[in-house]
């Protein structure tokens, strides 16, 4: 994958990233913690489901944020590689990524064989 257009992929993927976390922001998600967020419930007569529900809601949230965060920090760092020469290289063995790889995902900093290789590892980690 050329350079021009790694880094077009990865703009448009910034931008949509980003805008992502403003959505999350705007809802007032980071503004408040769990416990000032379900004060509003419990002040009114609610079911424990209703907050057990927004308690879910508001985790699966924060997980989807956290994600999308890390995705930004990827692809800022793809954008860092192309400015200083080493997009496309993969930072465990060295050798060069497949084209077909970058174009599926343009902020792969692993091979395929070193990405499966730590996927595997990941998996079997303790927690």
């Amino acid at each position: 994958m050329d350079a021009s257009s790694a880094r077009h992929q990865l703009a448009d993927e910034r931008t949509r990233l980003e805008g992502l976390r403003e959505q999350f922001r705007a809802e007032g998600l980071t503004d408040e913690s769990e416990g000032e967020s379900l004060e509003a419930l419990t002040l009114v007569s609610q079911h424990p489901a209703d907050v057990g529900t927004e308690t879910f809601d508001r985790e699966r949230d924060l997980s989807i944020l956290e994600q999308v965060e890390a995705e930004l920090v990827d692809v800022e760092r793809a954008l860092e590689r192309l400015d200083d020469g080493s997009y496309g290289t993969c930072e465990a063995c060295g050798k060069p990524i497949d084209d077909a790889r970058l174009e599926a995902r343009p902020e792969a900093r692993l091979c395929r064989e070193d990405q499966e290789a730590a996927e595997r590892e990941a998996r079997h980690r303790p927690v």
